[in-house]
């Protein structure tokens, strides 16, 4: 590998922030991404909070939930929770470093996928730093399986990720969709799919204090053999993009770009975040190398 090939570290040029509804709380909540120096990574600071510690390091070993959403914590008991459509955009745009800062226990949801985060780095900027990118290549098969949901990654020369899902409604049924080539293609295929929940389920979530903050603003919502929302869909296969766009967002708390082929059989956020356990628990199955791709 020559000098020319190694790819460096980026960051954002400069501070940007918005504001949103959190999909689950239904707070409104203020975010803002700052740059960060080399070989920082992604880490959340939770500026409502006064005493303790504030600051959670972005990654795998720190999800304490997978319900609905991904939520990472701290020894201390702090939480940020609906972290994968922002990490997503930060994968998609090849963002190493960078301080999240926010003012409540939630990521706001913006319109439900990962295209307004994607529009705030670029508005922000993006520059390189003087520091090599490392990439976790895959050198062995791994599996994890979950009942009828499985997801696994196996050697690759490049990242790729194949995705199943099969719901039981005629809006959706069985839907496959693949991605390669990252971020070349994450923000006209991938970024704009929002994510999506049955009117059926709403009463229930909302009494059990979840999706407060849902409407058809920031979600596609399927009722019977109809979609509500009135523009209807972004893509023909809007949903199994956003498993995609979800399964992006979750491996990329590896704290690294992955070398590796995925595959997905209607894995969720609890899956994903098992097969990273998976890998690093197998210090054979990996290993941390300079990137060039």
């Amino acid at each position: 590998m020559t000098i020319a090939e190694v790819k460096k570290q980026k960051t954002l040029k400069s501070p940007i922030g918005c504001s949103g509804i959190a999909l689950h709380s239904g707070c409104q909540t203020t975010l803002t991404l700052k740059p960060a120096k080399p070989n920082f990574g992604v880490r959340v600071h939770r500026t409502d909070l006064v005493n303790g510690a504030r600051e959670i390091s972005v990654c795998w070993r720190n999800v304490v939930d997978t319900s609905l959403a991904t939520t990472i914590g701290n020894d201390h008991g702090t939480k940020v929770g609906t972290i994968e459509h922002l990490m997503a955009a930060l994968a998609g745009c090849e963002i190493d470093n960078v301080l999240i800062e926010v003012n409540g226990p939630e990521i706001p949801i913006m319109d439900g996928s990962a295209a307004p985060f994607v529009f705030l780095i670029e508005n922000a900027g993006i520059v390189e730093q003087d520091a090599p990118r490392s990439a976790i290549k895959i050198l062995k098969p791994i599996k994890v399986i979950d009942g009828s949901r499985s997801l696994s990654v196996s050697p690759s020369a490049q990242f790729q990720i194949n995705f199943e899902i099969d719901f039981d409604s005629t809006i959706i049924s069985c839907q496959k969709g693949e991605l390669i080539q990252l971020a070349k293609t994450f923000k006209t295929e991938i970024s704009r799919a929002r994510t999506f929940g049955f009117e059926r389920d709403v009463d229930e979530l909302q009494n059990a204090g979840l999706a407060l903050g849902g409407s058809l603003e920031n979600a596609v919502v399927i009722s019977d053999d109809k979609i509500l929302n009135k523009d209807g869909l972004r893509y023909d296969d809007e949903f199994v993009r956003h498993k995609i766009l979800d399964c992006i967002g979750d491996l990329y708390l590896a704290g690294a770009p992955i070398i590796g082929h995925v595959k997905a059989s209607f894995s969720g956020h609890k899956l994903n975040n098992k097969l990273l356990q998976a890998v690093f628990a197998d210090e054979n199955a990996w290993c941390s190398v300079t990137s060039s791709l």
